[in-house]
This record gives structure tokens, C-alpha cells and sequence, in this order.
């Protein structure tokens, strides 16, 4: 434990929970209005592969960030149209999806493996990235990272402080209510679920394009499923989902430094357990708060 740097692993702890975060800030607003995705794996592994094929064939990272976010909310609403046109159960549309994205994901990755994307800068802070400790541990990343915090708070301002967040709310909660008063129920949800696949796709070109970065077949390796997990631990609360995604990306940093270090004489396989299984202790721990009301309820015009 001597040879790991506090200072690297904090750093460390942000880079690895920005993906996280991103997919879950998503789902969170998709979860907010009544539908359970459970494609968010899905989701993410093709953002990863479109973001890193855009971004290779233009040069520019930024390009290969809006190609990843377009590839995710276009096989969201492959979901949106079949659980809220078709009023498919939305469980099993959500694991189909997930498996539907690893097999597309490899077929366009296949000529990408091995080659080397475009390197996404650092954001230039002059006078911050110098602060004693803070500096290197909060103001030494990408931009994404930032962008992911600030998505969280307009996600909070916009659920909290807008009447569209209220009326996407009122959705979730009570959809037949909602519908009722004349909102329209089906267009806010597929505009949610387009949002959330947008973040899924954002996240997982995050992790093509910076944290490792090259394209790699299943390089999410789960990371949707925590996702689903942290927006439960969250009690469907922005505040709270940044608050589980460093938590999870603690677990993972710890775990990759104590490899790194080769101090702590533990099998790797337990090492790379240890994430999960601390998502998993904190979710059986603390209790979450009240899901929607309409979570996961197909909604029927006619009702």
C-alpha cells in the first residue's frame, strides 16, 4: 500500500467513474420516467465502437464523441419504439438490446482492433491545475469529465427546477394521471429514452477514446450493469449517482493500483472482483429510496 500515490489514485478514481457516471445520469432520467432499460450495456459497447470509429476516420475526438452519442440513442430507440409503440415487456426488450449491441459492436470493430485513436488533450486550467494536491487530483482531466458533472447538474436543474422535469416526472410517477392532465406520455418517454442512450453512448466512447484508448471487442466488461445498479443506490437522485460512481471507481482504482504495486500479495482475480462486490455490499446496505411509481409499467393510450 506504501507504493501507491493518494495523488494518482484520486486522480485515477475520476477518470474511471466518468463512463460510469454518464450511462447512469441517463438511465436515471429514463428510470425518472417510468421505463426500465436494461440495455444500457448495450447501449454503451456501441457508443464505444461508433465513437472510436468516427473519431479514427476524422482525426477529431470531439466528432467521435457525437458519433458515439448518435449511435446510442439510435439503438435506443430501436427499445423505445418496440416497449412503447409495441408495448413489449420492457425486460426482456432490454436484455435483447444489450446482446444485440456486443454482436453489432463486433461487427464494426472488427478492421479497428489494434489501432491507435486520436488523443483526447487535456483541459488547459493555468492557474488551478497548480493548486497544491487539488490541481493534479481535480484539474489536471479531459474535458468529458467536466462535461459529465455538468450534465449531472442540468439533469438535477432540469428534474427539480423546469416544468418539463415536472411533467416528466408526473409520467413516472402516475402515468394514467399524467395522461389525464394531457401530457403526452409516449413522446416524453422516447425523448428520455433518447437521452439516455445518448449518455450510454457518450460513456462508452469515454472508454475507447481516454481511459484505455483503443477499440476493444466487450471492453465495457459490465460497466451498464453497474450503471442500473448505482441509479438504484442513488434512490433515482443526481447528487447521490455521482456520490455511487466514485465509489465504484475507488473500488476500481484501488484495485488496478494494488496490482500495479504488487504490494498486497491477493490473487488478481479477487482484485478484479472487488468492485463489484463493493457495489453489491452498499446496495444490500443502504436502503434506496422510492422508484417511480410507473417504473417498468407499459402504458396503454386507451386506459
Amino acid at each position: 500500500m506504501s507504493n501507491i500515490d493518494p495523488i494518482l489514485l484520486l486522480s485515477a478514481i475520476i477518470i474511471v467513474s466518468t463512463p460510469i457516471l454518464l450511462a447512469a445520469i441517463g438511465e436515471l432520467v429514463v428510470e425518472r420516467a417510468g421505463v426500465l432499460n436494461l440495455g444500457v450495456e448495450g447501449m454503451m459497447i456501441t457508443g464505444a465502437v461508433c465513437g472510436f470509429v468516427v473519431a479514427t476516420m476524422t482525426g477529431s475526438p470531439w466528432l467521435g464523441f457525437a458519433g458515439a452519442a448518435l449511435g446510442g440513442a439510435l439503438l435506443s430507440m430501436i427499445f423505445g419504439i418496440l416497449t412503447q409503440l409495441f408495448l413489449s415487456n420492457q425486460v426482456a426488450t432490454g436484455l435483447a438490446l444489450t446482446l444485440f449491441g456486443l454482436g453489432l459492436s463486433a461487427v464494426l470493430g472488427q478492421g479497428y482492433i489494434g489501432v491507435k485513436g486520436p488523443v483526447v488533450p487535456d483541459l488547459h486550467l493555468p492557474v488551478l491545475r497548480e493548486i497544491p494536491f487539488l490541481g493534479p487530483v481535480l484539474f489536471r482531466h479531459d474535458a468529458m469529465v467536466y462535461i459529465a458533472l455538468l450534465i449531472v447538474l442540468g439533469v438535477w436543474l432540469f428534474l427539480n427546477r423546469t416544468r418539463m422535469g415536472r411533467v416528466l416526472r408526473a409520467v413516472g410517477e402516475n402515468h394514467d394521471a399524467a395522461h389525464a392532465l394531457g401530457y403526452k406520455v409516449v413522446r416524453v418517454r422516447l425523448l428520455a429514452i433518447a437521452f439516455g442512450g445518448a449518455c450510454a453512448g457518450l460513456g462508452g466512447a469515454y472508454l475507447s477514446l481516454v481511459r484505455v484508448p483503443q477499440w476493444t471487442e466487450g471492453m465495457t466488461a459490465g460497466a451498464g450493469w453497474i450503471a442500473l445498479a448505482i441509479v438504484v443506490f442513488a434512490g433515482w437522485r443526481p447528487g447521490r449517482l455521482v456520490l455511487g460512481a466514485w465509489l465504484f471507481g475507488g473500488a476500481t482504482a484501488l484495485q488496478l493500483a494494488l496490482q500495479a504495486s504488487g504490494g498486497v500479495q491477493i490473487p488478481i482475480e479477487y482484485l478484479q472482483m472487488a468492485p463489484y462486490l463493493a457495489t453489491i455490499l452498499v446496495l444490500v446496505i443502504l436502503r434506496a429510496g422510492r422508484a417511480p411509481g410507473s417504473l417498468g409499467r407499459p402504458f396503454h393510450a386507451s386506459s
